[in-house]
């Protein structure tokens, strides 16, 4: 018993250590982008990308086809990157941009995601480039509501429609995530006629699948 409890507080003391360099870190970033006269950004982010290949089935895990492609902490990095990526027109089906809180890997089974979920919109293809450009400004300028429980967001892009989904970290307050339903489409300015879907990770984990078999529709 006495090894045990030894063996958790040191776990704990690791714990805390982990947290204060990481703060250490952020404070210096922060005051290294201020020095530089650069705006930091409230958090620093990852931009990932997968592409696969249309009618081959390829046996090599997602983790392995999934790569960050660059990072960024001020609106000025954020800016230069994004002036680089191409426009949702431009993508070939099957391709998907992450855009996640740096440290979260778009991932449904990472610690970050797992008790989590996500939020769904499907556009007629041609139309999604504005409604993605303004989530990213929404996300960067942290503007959408209960913003510590968003995770990130993807662009999916099929044959048929491009997908916008927002990853959130937990789902168990129904509120918190109805209520970030409402920013989104205050922040997007949806029309009437779009319906948001949820669907929780683990549903995800089960049946292999980021958007069929949706749990929530409004």
């Amino acid at each position: 018993m006495e090894i045990t409890e030894k063996r958790d507080d040191e776990i704990r003391e690791s714990a805390n250590i982990d947290n204060i360099k990481s703060q250490y870190v952020s404070d210096e970033r922060h005051s290294f982008e201020l020095k530089a006269g650069l705006h930091p950004l409230r958090y620093k982010f990852a931009i990932w990308y997968t592409r696969r290949t249309p009618g081959v089935r390829n046996q090599t895990s997602y983790e392995d086809i999934i790569k960050k492609i660059v990072e960024f902490s001020t609106v000025e990095g954020f800016w230069a990157c994004y002036c680089h990526l191409a426009r949702s027109s431009l993508l070939p089906s099957l391709t998907d941009l992450h855009f996640f809180k740096d440290g979260i890997p778009p991932l449904w089974e990472d610690s970050a995601n797992c008790n989590g979920g996500k939020w769904v919109i499907r556009f007629s293809k041609g139309v999604s480039a504005r409604f993605w450009e303004d989530l990213l400004l929404a996300l960067v300028g942290d503007q959408l509501d209960d913003s510590d429980n968003i995770c990130g967001a993807v662009l999916s892009v099929r044959f048929s429609e491009d997908i916008m989904s927002v990853w959130i970290r937990s789902a168990s307050d129904h509120q918190a995530v109805m209520g970030l339903r409402d920013s989104i489409k205050r922040h997007l300015k949806l029309p009437h006629g779009y319906v948001m879907e949820y669907k929780p990770h683990d549903a995800s984990i089960r049946d292999n699948s980021s958007y069929r078999n949706t749990w929530l529709r409004g």
